[in-house]
């Protein structure tokens, strides 16, 4: 007994923080609230600057949330002001169901609840069960995540002014696919806005058949000390770690993706906005691009430079966030009516690196022509030719040693992608001093009018291996007249059950990317058996040869703007 009073007024000391917290960021909020709703919604003027400053704003109040099997869901709720524009005849507004993000809690949204409640709706946001004090264990975004949305849209429905005919979602990392498992299982919402999220858990976890390990395990440390594991979690865990069971992995993650329930969200005609970051570490960028692709409904896609959730974080403080601002638009258009004048393409891209802007009227409008490049022998420098010209031909095989680090890798998790976003500055090889023992390199001469890259990068190329398993990561690079490096994308690819020296095709796609080769700079490929980032399969001083025969020539294939 006297543990579960201590248990209990910890848990209540807690809470009673988190209110104090909360209301502190609601007020710090107001300012910063204000401008984002003026910017999207007519402001009535009320006749004098002090009669608009005794306007009353939304009213916030925390709240439990019971689930079916007794769990209880910490939320925070806003609701707008009396006469805020956006009310039905019953003085009902559109709700927004926000769950919160892995290892965050609800307190989380509070600055873009403020500011969604002064454009007009309803929020709620939530804790998502096994995470602080929300009860139960992490079931990350499992059957009984996917049943907690619906138990919460009903007790928004009957507990605030919420229009159950203009229900929407949104989120980030967790909460973004939460959201969109949300508009599969449960027909009654509208619009839903992702952010960062995923399409497809496997794709996410394991690409290439390869181990994202670096970035699972960044996620278990963001979970040990704010969820309680549940046993079948940390089974998967201890699997995937262990590179064992792996169907069962897979089957356990193929359950919690979106893409697995692409005809259902089509099926309900759900909107479905889509935002992520050309370098998230996390949930690469290929795979929300390839969801994208399944949906038939009203859907809009935005792709950024930066990293997991790097790109939405400066909204989470108040701050003016073009992600969260295109955000609102599509609930203003699917929930408000509000569709405004100019109707914009469904597809918007910043380009890496110089920021800008593309819009397109599909994904598959992005990349509207190919070129092929060859990989040719190397020469006594130990790089290959990469190109169309007379000098690059087949027949030629060169060779690594497995297990290496040779230099080039995909970065860190959440800083690579961080340094590109804000100072242009993705992971850096100087290539004429990559080891060739550990890689093998392929170089194109100077583009004299540069080259507009767009869309996933393919390699095929021929290996024979010492070992009947092995992973080889390809690294596309921009290299300067210094020779140094910019990584343009990469993807591992892994095998296992192959014949030890018995030759076989190797296909891996680069990760998607927008990305301007500057006039002057040369292309480089380069290939390795080692990266931090994964969980690679090449034994340590085994022999992985690469080659060109000449009825299958190795090459790599450019989507071009």
């Amino acid at each position: 007994m006297r543990r579960t009073q201590r248990r209990g007024g910890h848990r209540a000391a807690l809470r009673t923080t988190s209110t104090a917290a909360a209301t502190a960021l609601v007020i710090a909020g107001t300012a910063a609230a204000a401008p984002a709703a003026s910017a999207t919604h007519t402001v009535v003027a009320t006749g004098t600057a002090h009669a608009a400053a005794r306007a009353p704003g939304p009213s916030f109040r925390l709240a439990d949330i019971p689930m079916k099997d007794g769990v209880v869901l910490k939320a925070n709720v806003f609701s707008p002001a009396s006469g805020t524009p956006g009310a039905d005849a019953r003085g009902r507004y559109p709700v927004i169901v926000q769950p919160a993000s892995w290892g965050q809690n609800d307190i989380e949204y509070v600055l873009q609840g403020k500011r969604l409640a002064a454009a007009g709706y309803v929020v709620v946001t939530y804790t998502v069960r096994g995470f602080w004090l929300s009860g139960g264990e992490v079931d990350v975004a499992g059957p009984k995540d996917v049943a907690d949305i619906s138990a919460v849209i009903d007790w928004a429905i009957a507990r605030t002014p919420a229009d159950p005919r203009r229900i929407g979602m949104t989120g980030l990392s967790l909460g973004g696919g939460l959201t969109l498992l949300g508009a599969a299982a449960d027909p009654r919402i509208k619009a839903v806005a992702a952010m960062s999220g995923w399409g497809d858990l496997v794709d996410s976890l394991y690409s290439g058949e390869t181990r994202h390990l670096q970035a699972v395990a960044a996620l278990t440390a963001v979970q040990t000390p704010t969820g309680r594991q549940s046993a079948e979690l940390r089974g998967m865990l201890s699997n995937l770690f262990a590179d064992r069971d792996t169907p069962d992995v897979i089957r356990w993650a193929q359950t919690r993706s979106p893409g697995a329930y692409a005809d259902r969200i089509n099926a309900n005609g759900t909107a479905v906005f889509l935002a992520s970051a050309w370098g998230d570490s996390i949930f690469n960028p290929s795979q929300i691009t390839a969801f994208y692709q399944k949906l038939t409904g009203p859907k809009r896609i935005e792709m950024r430079p930066g990293d997991h959730a790097t790109q939405e974080f400066s909204g989470l403080l108040g701050l003016d966030n073009a992600t969260w601002a295109s955000a609102l638009r599509w609930f203003d258009e699917h929930l408000m009516g509000h569709g405004g004048s100019a109707p914009r393409p469904p597809v918007e891209l910043e380009v890496r690196p110089s920021g800008a802007r593309e819009s397109y009227p599909s994904w598959q409008a992005v990349g509207s022509r190919t070129e092929r490049l060859r990989l040719g022998r190397a020469n006594a420098f130990g790089t290959g030719a990469l190109g169309t010209g007379a000098t690059v031909g087949t027949g030629w095989r060169t060779s690594v040693v497995g297990g290496l680090n040779s230099g080039a890798d995909g970065g860190i998790t959440e800083l690579s992608g961080l340094l590109d976003q804000f100072i242009k500055l993705p992971p850096v090889v100087a290539v004429p001093l990559l080891p060739r023992r550990a890689a093998a390199v392929w170089q194109s001469e100077p583009y004299a009018a540069g080259r507009h890259i767009r869309g996933v990068v393919r390699l095929h190329t021929t290996v024979t291996s010492s070992a009947p398993q092995g992973t080889v990561i390809g690294h596309l690079y921009d290299v300067n007249s210094l020779g140094l490096g910019k990584l343009i994308s990469h993807a591992p690819q892994s095998w296992k059950g192959r014949t030890p020296r018995h030759a076989f095709p190797l296909d891996i796609q680069l990760f998607a990317t927008a990305y301007d080769l500057p006039a002057g700079h040369r292309l480089a490929l380069v290939l390795d058996t080692q990266d931090p980032l994964y969980g690679g399969r090449t034994p340590t001083g085994s022999k992985v040869t690469f080659g060109s025969p000449e009825d299958d020539p190795s090459e790599v294939v450019l989507p071009l703007r």
